[in-house]
C-alpha cells in the first residue's frame, strides 16, 4: 500500500473495485474506501488458494460479493469476509465524504441558522 492517495486512483484508473491482500497500511486502507475500492483482508493461505484456482484457467473468475460479504473461487468456493458496517453501507450506496456532507445539509442549514441567531456578532 501507499500513503499517497495517488495509489487509489492508479487501482481505479485500471478499473480495479476490490484488493484483497493478508494485510494493508493503514492509511491505504482508508483511502480504500474513500475511494470506493474494497479493501478484504484474508489469511495468506485462502488467497494463495484463490491465486491456485484462478492460475488454472484462462477464463477463470473470483467474484466478490459485497452484499454478502462473500468471495467465489474459481472452483466455487465460498470464503466469508469482515467490514464495518457503516463502510459496507457507504461502498453499497456509492457515499464518499462529500456525499456524506450532503445527506445531512439541512441539519447544517439548521445548526448555522440557530448559531446566527444565538451568536449574531459572530
Amino acid at each position: 500500500g501507499s500513503s499517497r492517495e495517488h495509489a487509489p486512483w492508479a487501482l481505479l484508473d485500471f478499473g480495479i473495485r476490490c484488493v484483497i491482500a493478508p494485510s494493508f497500511a493503514d492509511i491505504f486502507y482508508n483511502n480504500c474506501f474513500k475511494n470506493g475500492i474494497l479493501p478484504v483482508t484474508l489469511p495468506q493461505a485462502e488467497i494463495d488458494k484463490l491465486i491456485d484456482d484462478a492460475s488454472r484457467g484462462a477464463n477463470a473468475t473470483i467474484t466478490v460479493d459485497l452484499a454478502a460479504q462473500e468471495i467465489r473461487g474459481p472452483d466455487g468456493g465460498v470464503i466469508h469476509f469482515d467490514i464495518d458496517p457503516f463502510r459496507k453501507c457507504c461502498l453499497m450506496e456509492g457515499l464518499d465524504d462529500i456525499g456524506l456532507t450532503l445527506e445531512k445539509g439541512a441539519a447544517i442549514d439548521d445548526f448555522e441558522a440557530r448559531s446566527r441567531a444565538a451568536r449574531p456578532w459572530a
